[in-house]
């Protein structure tokens, strides 16, 4: 498992690691209240890419990646 450090690496990761294989992507959100942290995990089963933050102002980012993602996974192409 690898966590990565900055939102821009997480981004590109995932999303090229959801690109190479749709159809083994598992995307899950965790949020931890008590330390106000959310954690994000992308894996296929052979790699896991994590990123981790307790920035709230990342949230909006957040959101905007998880509708981006949740759209591709959706979609029949």
């Amino acid at each position: 498992m690898v966590f990565v450090k900055s939102w821009e690496d997480f981004e590109i990761a995932a999303e090229n690691m959801y690109m190479a294989n749709p159809c083994q992507c598992r995307f899950t959100m965790k949020y931890t209240h008590h330390r106000g942290a959310v954690l994000l995990k992308l894996t296929d089963n052979a790699k896991c890419v994590q990123y981790k933050t307790e920035v709230l102002s990342e949230l909006r980012r957040i959101e905007k990646f998880s509708g981006n993602l949740i759209q591709m996974m959706a979609s029949k192409e």
